[in-house]
């Protein structure tokens, strides 16, 4: 991917102050485009949104996914090029605690986003970001294509596998006609990768136990993740915006991007080499007490990516958590700042350097 084609171009980013959406904030800024942000406030203190002050760098506004005047309002007033949409309640347990939240969010905040673009003419692509659990999961080995069934067996899993429905109504429905927006849906891995502070997270959760020199409480030590960096899918959403934008109809539909299957690798292994890699004493207990549910085997088959859009992953495994764990000990030593160090991750990986 070159950067070249985002220099001018208007992009309308929702959920621009999580941890994903402060990341691609900062690589679309770097690459010349402009930006106007649409999200909540940050979820999380301290956040790489406000770390790195991107309240001060791009066009933001705090407004609801939920509430489709402000949305339709101010994604006409923009007239953006390029609609990603990435705001959502993303946290599996939260899902549980907050169904109604979660499916309102994840569900209608859907429906709203596509009703503006419908109203907005200049939007020429759109990429929807859900999850790879909005995968029917069947607890096998090997990953889950795009053809694959949806489902979901907690309120976070079936509010995407809903978004991913909505997706496929609406490109059927309303932007099937020649001139309209072309619309596509993407399916991530677990990313990691520094600036994530939520709860309920590994890498967080890791970081928050190593600076209190307590051992890490570990749901489900063995559950297998496709784990990879937070900057090997938003390179894959932005070469399948650009895709969009220029040819449509061949790159709309739903594409996966997530690692090797040899990367998928089980909770406690990500771990222990990530304390390691931060210079921590490996060390984790079973947390006790009833959990929700969730799922042992997760992976992705990503070769519709690989062959169509020529993406594949960068980073391996140890790669990825060798980049998350200098990032965080860089944030803790307070050696650069948030902003010069992860816009220096950026310029690396897009130079393939790292």
């Amino acid at each position: 991917m070159t950067d070249r084609f985002y220099k001018n171009k208007r992009i309308f980013l929702t959920g621009h102050t999580g941890f994903k959406g402060a990341w691609l904030s900062l690589w679309l800024l770097e690459a010349g485009a402009q930006v106007m942000g649409y999200a909540l406030a940050p979820p999380t203190e301290p956040s790489l949104f406000s770390l790195a002050g991107l309240e001060n760098r791009m066009q933001c506004v705090t407004g609801d996914v939920r509430d489709l005047a402000a949305l339709t309002k101010n994604m006409k007033e923009f007239q953006p090029d390029i609609v990603i949409h990435m705001a959502a309640q993303s946290l599996v347990r939260e899902g549980y605690s907050d169904p109604v939240g979660t499916f309102s969010t994840n569900v209608m905040g859907t429906v709203n986003l596509l009703e503006a673009v419908r109203s907005v003419d200049a939007v020429r692509a759109v990429v929807n970001v859900t999850t790879d659990k909005c995968y029917e999961n069947k607890e096998w080995h090997w990953g889950y294509r795009e053809n694959d069934r949806l489902g979901g067996h907690d309120p976070y899993a079936g509010s995407k596998a809903c978004a991913e429905l909505v997706s496929q109504s609406y490109a059927k429905s309303y932007f099937d006609a020649p001139g309209a927006a072309a619309l596509a849906t993407v399916r991530a891995g677990n990313v990691i990768g520094g600036g994530d502070f939520a709860k309920d997270r590994l890498i967080p959760d890791a970081v928050r136990a190593a600076q209190a020199q307590a051992p890490v409480e570990v749901r489900s030590p063995g559950a297998v993740r496709p784990w990879q960096h937070v900057l090997e899918p938003l390179r894959g959403y932005l070469m399948l915006a650009r895709n969009l934008y220029e040819q449509g109809a061949p790159y709309t539909g739903a594409w996966n991007f997530g690692p090797s299957l040899e990367d998928c690798q089980p909770v406690a292994w990500i771990l222990n080499r990530f304390l390691d890699a931060m210079g921590h004493e490996p060390g984790w207990t079973g947390s006790e007490g009833g959990h929700p549910r969730e799922s042992i085997f997760l992976r992705l088959d990503s070769s519709k990516a690989r062959l169509d859009l020529g993406w594949k992953p960068r980073l391996d495994i140890s790669q990825s958590l060798k980049l998350t764990a200098q990032w965080y000990a860089n944030f803790l030593a307070g050696d650069q700042s948030p902003l010069d160090f992860t816009i220096k991750q950026i310029r690396e990986y897009v130079q393939g350097e790292l």
